[in-house]
Parts: structure tokens; C-alpha cells; sequence
């Protein structure tokens, strides 16, 4: 009998929740036919902790606690859409000190997040040196992120109308000192170890291919979809903060065309140097600012008027928004969370059917999503 009379059943494989090839607690049901895949349905839902509902509960400055823990890796940039939100109902203007600072940590945040990334994924290909690179360079941004606002990861630095208190003595010169450590380390380590190496290349190169048709229709935003050809960044289209008073030469967009694993790679390594150049662009700005205020004076209790509007920004992992509806009381009537990773995994049900088994931890890895970001 011919090899294609066999009768054969198609294999339903379970990935995670609890696997360790899972960036968090998120569910894979595979079915394959042999090595390949066939059918993909991400199962979310493990971490769901209803941020949404207890954003009608809670004042706006509570509100922040909540909205920098969503992607953990991006707390500094969750709390901006909050912020930048109820500053556009109040028709507030920031002082203009407290935007070119927010912008430069903005920028330090996104260095942090995709150093992060940048040392895990090499770790599912079978390359452990990376991580240690790249938790060295993590600690030198994260240090002085920890001196001017009191956190590591959660910073509680933004305030409605502007940041929680000014920049301590001297901390631009060392902010300076690490971005630049920073920059020849990550060229030198990182980029010189992973960019070029054989075997990485081998399993990343034309593997997991997401179109740039597939990608707009999912909603697919950030790194990923600029790798896929599709150019959309925030910071320069609908520019917010100081994005718009930053020269061409500076705000650079990363993009490739290829849509694979290692182009998306290749994005999030590039964008660490761009967002290092934005960092010591602000720092330049901050050092002629004359000395000024960093907030707005607020009452104790702050009442958004009532009305709607909607405000979005270009987070780490793509386009993060909030869309805010207020009754005129000082919490939200309703606070909608539209997250870049929540998009980013609903494509992999239409990106791994076709590919083999082996290659999914590849092509998973290689979305760079956190799985609080999906589930809220």
C-alpha cells in the first residue's frame, strides 16, 4: 500500500499554559499533521485581572498604579496615555520642561523593554550569553531610572499635568555617561554576537514570514509590523509630547520588508539605537532649558469634564491607547485599554499554520509580547 493510503489523525498539542517556551501564562492549541501545523488558537485569559473595571473604581492618580503593571516591561509609557488623556479633557498645557523629561524617559523605558527581548529570544534559539550582555546594559539605564523616580520597574513618575518632582543634581551627566555605555556595549556584545552568527540567522531567516497585508488587518502595530513593510510610528505621524520638535536625522523609523523572525529581530535591535540618539537629543534640550516648573499645581481631587476623547502612543511593543469617558466625576465612567500585544498574538492563528512544530518557539519568541499586555 502507497505511503499516502495510510490512514492517518491529525495531533492536538497543548502549548503551556504552564509551558516554559511561553512568554507568560498563555495557552497554544496546536494541531499538527506530523511536523506541521495545521491549526493555531492562542487561549488567553490565565492572567485576566479586570484592570478595566477597576479603572471606573479608582481616581485618576490611582488609576496610574494599575496602568503601569499591564506589560510590566513598559511601565513608564502605560501611564503617558493616562496622563496625556485627562490633561486633553482638562485642556491642560504641561510645562514645557516636563515634556522634553518625559519624552527622554519614555525613550529609556523603550531601551529597557527591548533589552530585555533582545537577551531572551536567543535564549529559546539555544543562546544563553546574550541575557547576561543584556542584563548588564538593563541595569545601567534601570539605575538611573531608580534615582530620578524611586522604581525599577514601576515607576509612578507621570502625574496629570506633568511628573512627580524635577531631575536630581547631576543626574543628566550620568544619564548621559550610561546611555553612551549603553551604545558601544550593545554594538559591541549583543549586535556583534547575535546580528551575524550562522546558526541564529539559520533558524530565523524566512521563518514565520507575517505579510504586510496580514499584519494591517490584524492591527499588528510596533516593531513587528514595521518589519513586515508597514510604516506606522506614532512618535512621527501623530506626534505627541516633543516627538514633533525632533530633527529627521534623529526620529528615525526602522523598518524591513522581509516579515520574518530576524527581520523583527533586526527592528527591535535598530531601535535601540534610535531611541539612544532621542535620549541624548533631550538631554541636550533639558541642559539649555532655563530652570522651571515640572507639574501643574493640581486641587486634591481631580474631575475630568465631562465628555470623551481618545489618546494613544507608540509604547515598546506597538500603538498602547485609552479611550477615556467621563461624567465629570474625579474617576473614569468607563477607561477602554487598547494594547499593542493583545493584536500582536491574535495574528499567530493565521502566522503558524504552514510552519513546522520546531520552528514555533522561533516565530512565538520572535512577536516579542508580555502576556499582562494581552489579558489586562
Amino acid at each position: 500500500m502507497a505511503t499516502g493510503d495510510l490512514a492517518t489523525a491529525d495531533m492536538v498539542l497543548n502549548i503551556g499554559p504552564q509551558h516554559p517556551a511561553t512568554h507568560g501564562v498563555l495557552r497554544l492549541a496546536l494541531t499538527l499533521d506530523g511536523e506541521r501545523i495545521v491549526r493555531a488558537d492562542p487561549v488567553i485569559g490565565y492572567m485576566h485581572r479586570g484592570a478595566e473595571k477597576l479603572f471606573e473604581v479608582r481616581d485618576y492618580r490611582q488609576i496610574l498604579v494599575l496602568t503601569n503593571r499591564h506589560d510590566w516591561l513598559s511601565s513608564f509609557g502605560n501611564e503617558l496615555g493616562v496622563v496625556l488623556a485627562v490633561e486633553r479633557m482638562l485642556g491642560m498645557e504641561v510645562p514645557v520642561r516636563a515634556v522634553w523629561l518625559r519624552t527622554l524617559l519614555a525613550e529609556l523605558n523603550r531601551v529597557l523593554n527591548h533589552l530585555m527581548f533582545l537577551g531572551s529570544y536567543p535564549i529559546e534559539l539555544g543562546a544563553i550569553t546574550p541575557i547576561f550582555y543584556a542584563f548588564r546594559e538593563r541595569e545601567e539605564i534601570q539605575a538611573v531610572m531608580e534615582e530620578i523616580s524611586g522604581g525599577r520597574m514601576h515607576y509612578m513618575f507621570n502625574r496629570v499635568g506633568g511628573l512627580k518632582e524635577d531631575m536630581p543634581a547631576g543626574w543628566p551627566d550620568r544619564a548621559r555617561a550610561a546611555v553612551r555605555r549603553v551604545r558601544v556595549r550593545v554594538r559591541d556584545d549583543i549586535d556583534a554576537l547575535v546580528r551575524g552568527n550562522e546558526i541564529f540567522r539559520a533558524r530565523t531567516r524566512g521563518v514565520g514570514v507575517l505579510s504586510r497585508e496580514l499584519a494591517e488587518a490584524f492591527g499588528v502595530s510596533g516593531p513587528i509590523a514595521r518589519a513586515s513593510g508597514l510604516d506606522v510610528d506614532l512618535r512621527r505621524d501623530e506626534p505627541y509630547l516633543a516627538y514633533a520638535d525632533l530633527p529627521a536625522d534623529v526620529l528615525r523609523v526602522v523598518t524591513r520588508t522581509e516579515g520574518d523572525c530576524l527581520a523583527r529581530f533586526e527592528c527591535l535591535l535598530d531601535q535601540v539605537y534610535v531611541s539612544l540618539d532621542i535620549a541624548e537629543h533631550c538631554l541636550d534640550v533639558l541642559d539649555s532649558l532655563p530652570v522651571g516648573p515640572i507639574n501643574v499645581r493640581l486641587p486634591k481631587v481631580v474631575k475630568a469634564p465631562e465628555g470623551e476623547t481618545y489618546a494613544w502612543t507608540e509604547n515598546p511593543l506597538g500603538i498602547n491607547g485609552y479611550y477615556l469617558v467621563s461624567r465629570g466625576e474625579k474617576t473614569p465612567w468607563r477607561l477602554k485599554l487598547r494594547t499593542a500585544s493583545f493584536n500582536n498574538v491574535q495574528v499567530l492563528a493565521e502566522l503558524l499554520p504552514g510552519e513546522l512544530l520546531a520552528d514555533m518557539v522561533a516565530i512565538l519568541g520572535s512577536m516579542f509580547f508580555v502576556v499582562g499586555d494581552v489579558d489586562k
